[in-house]
């Protein structure tokens, strides 16, 4: 197919997860309802308001599960109760009825390819003998060497060091190793084991019938483990990744998930209502991620190539062609986002050049500094651009504020366990969870009424507090309001894409979107929109002229 052609047909009426516009809620940095310095679900309940006057469809909540928060909760302890940092099941069913109460559906975090070592899950299998029921939960192994000192294979962890940790046996010796792609304070799970599959269908059950709207899945492109664990083949090139174009590693992409899938969409399926999964399927090329999303299977998956183009013309332009020829192949929605709680904010990514965004481990003190100002410029751009474009959106709290990374962050406050598994060689993701500024008032603008929080506010936190955007009608926040509300009054979500004669980079990138025309300046020059009513522009424009790093919705 000649890229130049790809177009988009319109889907007008389609189910929310096709066309809405999702919110991500990172619990510990949203709110903070008892002033322990942490966010929690009460304080989500009480700013939903907030968020349905910004205009978004549906939240999606990162873990607030039980947990010993190695991992920012992404360790699970216990997969159906709130752990009470975060508040309790009440509190949940709260959330979620004042959420439904303002038409605001909600989908919750579900962690599948490892859990905590505090779970009793693997408690019982450390306790257990090798080779027993108990352990056949996750992935134990002995090691390699005379006496099993060397672990069973090459493979390492993302986050930095070896993905094997040797356990002490009840005997006190030295016994088998255990697989963890991220911290050794998480165990992969062995999904080849019936049981384990099991246990997380009646996960899923549990959390639908207490009314969630459906499931972000983390990481389900690790889930499933080629047999007999071998060794990474590339791994000097790769290390705990891959390379496009090349054979997939033993950990990742195996066909064998896409079977636990199939029965997920049939439960889903089961419930009243239009509930739905979105994977966090790390997976290239998009031809290969639309094998995740055929009807059977998720309903979305991110799209990272979208995120990983930076904000790059080519790319850009590569980047929706891929995505519109790949998921239309199955029928499948395209996903959009520029911003999440993994990668360094968008507000600041644009202001410097800091490679790819989901391989980056934030923005340290000691590296050169972003322009806030043109960050701030490119951002708004971009982020109109991306709602322009057909598909679901997400949005990462406190986007719609502007808010910038946190690039000055004392080593002393961070606590991403990548910043200590490399000994500070990379900084981690601490930057982008930052807490949200409320009110401009206290030493946490809002956040706490104690003051108190988990991570330090940058300075420019609080002359971005919400409460101050909200009185601006040239704010952040104004704008994302406008854009959001003209989105879905033009039902531009439900829309047809074609990309516009003339405007396929390098100076500028346009498509149309049932009659909407969305234009974005590259180049040094102006262009000249005159004869054009303007809808929205990310920028005031000078005589109807779109100047460099600026956006607009326009029509004839």
């Amino acid at each position: 197919m000649d890229q130049a052609l790809v177009t988009h047909l319109a889907q007008p009426g389609s189910q929310w997860w096709r066309s809405g516009v999702i919110y991500q809620i990172y619990p510990r940095s949203f709110a903070d309802s008892n002033g322990d310095g942490l966010g929690d679900l009460k304080g989500i309940t009480s700013r939903l308001d907030s968020l349905a006057a910004l205009g978004i469809d549906a939240i999606w909540l990162s873990p607030f599960y039980c947990s010993p928060q190695k991992d920012a909760g992404y360790d699970v302890s216990n997969y159906v109760d709130v752990d009470p940092i975060f508040g309790t099941l009440s509190d949940f069913d709260d959330l979620l009825e004042k959420a439904h109460g303002l038409g605001i559906r909600v989908m919750i975090d579900l962690v599948p390819n490892h859990s905590s070592d505090q779970h009793a899950w693997f408690q019982r299998a450390l306790a257990a003998k090798p080779g027993s029921p108990e352990r056949a939960f996750y992935h134990f192994k002995d090691g390699l060497g005379e006496n099993g000192e060397l672990p069973p294979n090459n493979w390492v962890s993302m986050f930095g060091g070896p993905a094997w940790t040797r356990v002490t046996e009840s005997d006190g010796k030295p016994g088998q190793w255990f697989v963890h792609l991220f911290d050794s304070s998480q165990p992969d799970f062995n999904w080849a084991n019936p049981e384990v599959q099991l246990e997380f269908e009646n996960i899923l059950k549990f959390w639908l019938d207490r009314g969630v709207d459906g499931f972000r899945v983390d990481q389900p492109h690790a889930m499933a483990k080629a047999e007999g664990l071998p060794d990474h083949p590339y791994l000097k090139e790769a290390g705990a990744g891959f390379i496009e174009g090349r054979e997939n590693p033993p950990m990742w992409f195996q066909e064998e998930v896409h079977e636990i899938f199939r029965k997920w969409r049939k439960i889903l399926e089961g419930y009243p209502g239009e509930r739905a999964m979105c994977g966090e399927a790390y997976v290239y090329p998009l031809s290969l991620m639309a094998k995740w999303v055929r009807s059977d299977e998720f309903h979305q998956t991110f799209n990272f190539r979208f995120l990983d183009a930076g904000w790059d013309s080519k790319k850009l332009f590569d980047a929706i062609n891929e995505s519109f020829e790949a998921f239309d192949g199955v029928g499948a929605p395209s996903t959009w986002v520029l911003n999440n709680h993994d990668v360094i904010r968008h507000a600041s990514r644009f202001g410097g050049d800091y490679g790819r965004a989901t391989a980056s481990d934030g923005i340290g003190s000691g590296q050169p500094q972003p322009d806030p100002i043109l960050g701030l410029q490119i951002a708004k751009g971009a982020t109109l651009f991306m709602l322009g474009l057909p598909g679901a959106s997400y949005l990462y709290q406190g986007e719609e504020l502007g808010l910038p990374e946190h690039t000055t962050l004392e080593d002393k406050y961070r606590q991403d366990p990548t910043f200590a598994r490399t000994n500070g060689a990379r900084v981690g993701r601490d930057g982008c969870r930052i807490p949200l500024p409320w009110e401009p008032e206290g030493d946490s603008s809002g956040f706490s009424e104690s003051g108190k929080s988990w991570l330090p506010q940058p300075a420019s936190y609080k002359e971005l507090a919400r409460s101050i955007q909200e009185k601006n009608p040239e704010s952040t926040l104004s704008f994302y309001k406008t854009a959001l509300d003209l989105r879905k009054q033009l039902g531009l979500g439900e829309g047809s894409f074609s990309w516009i004669a003339g405007h396929q980079g390098p100076e500028t990138l346009g498509y149309e979107n049932s009659g909407v025309k969305v234009i974005y300046n590259f180049g040094a020059q102006p262009v000249d929109l005159s004869t054009f009513e303007i809808l929205l522009s990310s920028q005031p424009l000078s005589g109807k002229q779109l100047a460099t790093n600026q956006c607009a919705w326009i029509k004839p």
